[in-house]
């Protein structure tokens, strides 16, 4: 995954770089409900709305009618926060980073530590299941190799 960055009015952020790929955006499109971004996403139009009101999210655009109206960067930034999710970070430490970002570039050596140490998490993680799947593949090549014990003595 590439993270871009951007600076506006001094202040850089960090946004995913690749939308989803399960639900292409369409072309020249830069503004979504909260119906459309629950289709590209996958998540509940409850989560975006708790993800806004704990920080999470930053601020979305409203219509005139006061519905949310959210851009491809919102879309970018929910990609990167699943990516985030999946790694198993907590909430709060998910929040935080948005905090980090939102204050500006003085905040980068926060932010990376906070990656790093998710980046060190997902890896012993992944040497967890690793021997893990050793041993499943153990037990599944022993039950396999008595399944054929049995064909072998017959004949």
């Amino acid at each position: 995954m590439t993270v871009m960055e951007t600076t506006t009015a001094s202040t850089r952020t960090d946004i995913c770089a690749s939308p989803p790929k399960a639900h292409p955006r369409p072309e020249g499109q830069d503004q979504y409900t909260i119906s459309e971004v629950v289709a590209f996403t996958g998540l509940t139009a409850h989560t975006l709305r708790w993800y806004e009101r704990i920080g999470l999210m930053p601020h979305v655009d409203r219509s005139h009618t006061g519905q949310r109206r959210f851009t491809n960067r919102d879309l970018d930034w929910l990609t990167f926060v699943g990516k985030l999710r999946l790694t198993g970070m907590p909430v709060a430490h998910m929040v935080r980073y948005a905090e980090l970002l939102r204050e500006g570039d003085h905040t980068f050596e926060e932010r990376q530590e906070l990656l790093e140490a998710t980046r060190r998490d997902v890896r012993t993680r992944i040497a967890e299941l690793q021997d893990t799947l050793a041993v499943l593949d153990h037990k599944i090549d022993f039950y396999a190799g008595a399944r054929r014990a049995p064909e072998r003595s017959s004949t």
